[in-house]
């Protein structure tokens, strides 16, 4: 982890630039304890396959490696099943990491946890929000930053994050109660090209997406298994659900090159490749 904290180490200006350096955890103690999304609560009874998940987090760790990612762990906690999520704890705006303000009392203590890693490398965080933010609703896209408006994200929190951030402009998308996070719904993969499952949206928001974005829409199975919350890894490379077949093939259509990997146990909390990663730096 020597010359973590070189010049530079904290950068993102979109969502699919180069991904130089990611933070992740291991799932070594994911669980479903306590239901706090719509899949989750699908998945209790049979709840994760513990030893499965940590399998699968590694293919995946070690995809990330091999096109040149420097990934970072964060160490793991028993009393925190829902670590492996590390999108929503933070979220990198340019040179700036801002930590969140987590709207589940059971995931409070991630961010100190993250904090503390930080710390230890030297590098600077902002903190602070006076109400719920989560990362997993902060989607960039240069100046402008679309930001859900969800159970876990405020509107009072999103007028905070356009004070701190003057120079950006900041656009809110409510999305319905259903939705965990905008990145389960929505996801930025190039210059003109997003995901979108468009019945989570008002059609005021879903006429100003459209207005920006060529946009490739996700079914409603998709949406459920994640199709939105693939991870763009720079040069229109994507790592998707390899059992999302139709979608990839759609996203492949438009030019892409889909690295398919099985996350099938991971998904079951509710989030998947997106989710898994907080970006520190693109280029």
């Amino acid at each position: 982890m020597k010359g973590i904290a070189a010049e530079n180490s904290i950068h993102c200006e979109t969502e699919y630039s180069v991904l130089k350096r990611v933070i992740v955890v291991k799932p070594a103690f994911m669980k479903i304890n306590e239901v706090i999304n719509e899949t989750q609560k699908h998945y209790e009874g049979t709840n994760i396959d513990i030893p499965l998940a940590i399998h699968q987090h590694k293919t995946f760790v070690n995809t990330l490696k091999e096109h040149h990612v420097d990934v970072c762990e964060l160490p793991t906690e028993p009393d925190l099943p829902e670590q492996v999520f590390t999108r929503d704890i933070a979220f990198t705006i340019y040179d700036q990491l801002f930590i969140a303000s987590m709207g589940e009392e059971v995931r409070q203590n991630e961010t100190e946890i993250l904090k503390s890693w930080l710390q230890k490398y030297g590098l600077p965080f902002h903190e602070g929000f006076s109400d719920s933010i989560e990362g997993g609703d902060v989607v960039i896209d240069g100046t402008t930053i679309w930001v859900g408006k969800s159970g876990r994200t405020s509107y009072s929190a999103i007028e905070e994050l356009q004070s701190r951030l003057p120079s950006h402009k900041i656009e809110p998308l409510s999305l319905t109660e259903d939705i965990l996070h905008l990145d389960c719904v929505f996801n930025i993969i190039n210059d003109d090209t997003a995901l979108l499952y468009p019945p989570a949206f008002t059609s005021e928001d879903l006429r100003k997406i459209k207005s920006q974005f060529h946009i490739i829409n996700v079914t409603e199975d998709e949406k459920f298994h994640m199709g939105p919350n693939v991870l763009s890894i720079g040069n229109k490379k994507i790592i998707s659900l390899s059992q999302n077949k139709r979608l990839n093939g759609e996203i492949e259509s438009q030019g892409f090159q889909v690295i398919p990997v099985d996350f099938s146990e991971i998904i079951k909390s509710g989030g998947a490749f997106r989710c898994c990663t907080l970006p520190l730096q693109r280029q």
